[in-house]
C-alpha cells in the first residue's frame, strides 16, 4: 500500500496534483488508514498515470474522465472530437493574432476592413510605412468626420491603384522624400501629380465632395508637413496653375500647361 506522496512519485505528479483530482472527481478518494492517512493501491497508480498521461497531450481536465471511462471506440471518437476543438481553436488564436498584430499598428482600431485592406495594398508596392501611417492617420480623420463619404472615397482609391501613374507616383514613397527643394526628382513628381490632376479636372473627380473647407485645408497640411519635398512639390504645381491636395483646384489667370505622356 502506498501513501499519497508514494503514489504522486509512481504516476510522476506533485501531490498537490492529486489532491486537485480528488476534488473535481477525477481519482477517488481511498480508504484511510488506522492513523487516518490515506492509503492507495496499484489501481490508483494505474489511473493517475493515465490522467497524467491525458493531461499532458493538451486533453482538458473536464474530458478527462469520459476518456478514463470510455471503451475503444468512444475513446477514438472522443479524441477526435478533442483535436477537432484544437484545431478550432489554434485557428481562433491565429485569427486574433492577426488582429493584435494590426490594432498594434494603430488600423483596425479606427479604420473598417476596406481602409486597411487598401493600406496593406500600399505596403505591397513597397511604400515606406512612414507615408502609410501618413496616409492611415489621414483616412483615420476622414473616418471620423464623413463617415458617409468613406465608402466611395475608399472604393474609388482602391481602383485608382490600378492607374500606372497612381503606381509611378507611390513608387516615389520606397524611399524617404529627403530630397533638397531644388532636386530634379521633386520636379518628376510634379509631372506625375499635374497628369493627375488634369484627369481629375477633366472627369470632375477633383475631390473633398461635401467636406468642408476647414478640414480640407487640415488634410493638406499634414501632407505639407509629411516631407521636406513635399511643401517644395506644392510650390511646383501651383506656379504651374493647381491649387490644393485634397480638393483640387486650378488657378483663375494662370496658365496649366498640356498634360504630359
Amino acid at each position: 500500500m502506498l501513501t499519497i506522496s508514494q503514489l504522486a512519485r509512481h504516476a510522476g505528479v506533485t501531490v498537490r496534483a492529486v489532491r486537485h483530482y480528488h476534488t473535481i472527481g477525477l481519482l477517488p478518494e481511498p480508504a484511510r488508514d488506522e492513523s487516518g492517512y490515506r492509503v492507495y493501491d496499484a489501481a490508483a497508480v494505474v489511473r493517475l498515470i493515465r490522467i497524467r498521461t491525458l493531461a499532458d497531450a493538451g486533453v482538458p481536465l473536464a474530458r478527462v474522465q469520459e476518456l478514463l471511462d470510455a471503451g475503444p471506440e468512444r475513446f477514438s471518437e472522443g479524441v477526435a472530437g478533442i483535436d477537432r476543438d484544437l484545431r478550432a481553436e489554434i485557428r481562433r488564436l491565429r485569427d486574433t493574432r492577426k488582429r493584435l498584430a494590426r490594432l498594434a499598428a494603430g488600423e483596425h482600431l479606427a479604420l473598417p476592413p476596406r481602409v486597411v485592406d487598401y493600406l496593406d495594398r500600399l505596403r505591397a508596392l513597397g511604400v515606406r510605412e512612414e507615408y502609410v501611417e501618413l496616409e492611415r492617420d489621414a483616412w483615420i480623420m476622414i473616418a471620423a468626420q464623413v463617415p458617409d463619404l468613406l465608402d466611395d472615397v475608399i472604393a474609388e482609391k482602391h481602383e485608382q491603384l490600378d492607374d500606372p501613374d497612381i503606381i509611378q507616383l507611390y513608387g516615389f514613397l520606397r524611399e524617404p522624400l529627403r530630397w533638397p527643394a531644388d532636386a530634379a526628382r521633386i520636379v518628376q513628381l510634379a509631372d506625375v501629380v499635374e497628369r493627375l490632376m488634369m484627369r481629375a479636372v477633366r472627369t470632375g473627380t477633383t475631390g473633398a465632395d461635401g467636406m468642408d473647407d476647414q478640414f480640407v485645408a487640415l488634410l493638406d497640411a499634414a501632407m505639407v508637413e509629411s516631407a521636406p519635398g513635399a511643401e517644395r512639390l506644392i510650390a511646383i504645381l501651383e506656379e504651374r496653375g493647381w491649387k490644393g491636395w485634397t480638393r483640387i483646384e486650378r488657378v483663375p489667370g494662370e496658365r496649366v500647361g498640356g498634360e504630359a505622356g
